[in-house]
């Protein structure tokens, strides 16, 4: 009876994936893509969890926490995107015109 309420999650997991990836693609804003790229990582853990269940087994739990920091930082990597228009400022973007001894 577990096997088949796994088997039954793990199908439902993958249809959520599916959606999102729809919303992914085809979301009005870049807000939605966002929101839906985050619960395709929270998704992907699940199934990683039913599976983990399902082969009765703990060498998939690393893994797991890999793909939440992963989906973390990719979720702060967009924010920050979205707030400046990139994600890796360079050094000579962000220098004022002060008088600094390092440029004489």
């Amino acid at each position: 009876m577990l096997q088949v309420s796994l088997l039954i999650a793990l199908i439902l997991l993958s249809l959520a994936v599916m959606g999102c990836m729809f919303r992914v693609l085809k979301g009005p804003s870049m807000a939605d893509r966002i929101t839906a790229l985050d619960t395709i990582g929270v998704n992907l853990i699940a199934i990683i969890a039913v599976l983990s269940m399902m082969l009765d087994t703990q060498a998939y739990l690393e893994v797991m926490l890999l793909v939440g920091i992963l989906a973390f930082l990719g979720t702060v990597a967009f924010a920050k995107y979205i707030e400046r228009g990139v994600v890796i400022e360079h050094e000579d973007e962000d220098r004022d015109d002060r008088d600094d001894p390092v440029d004489r």
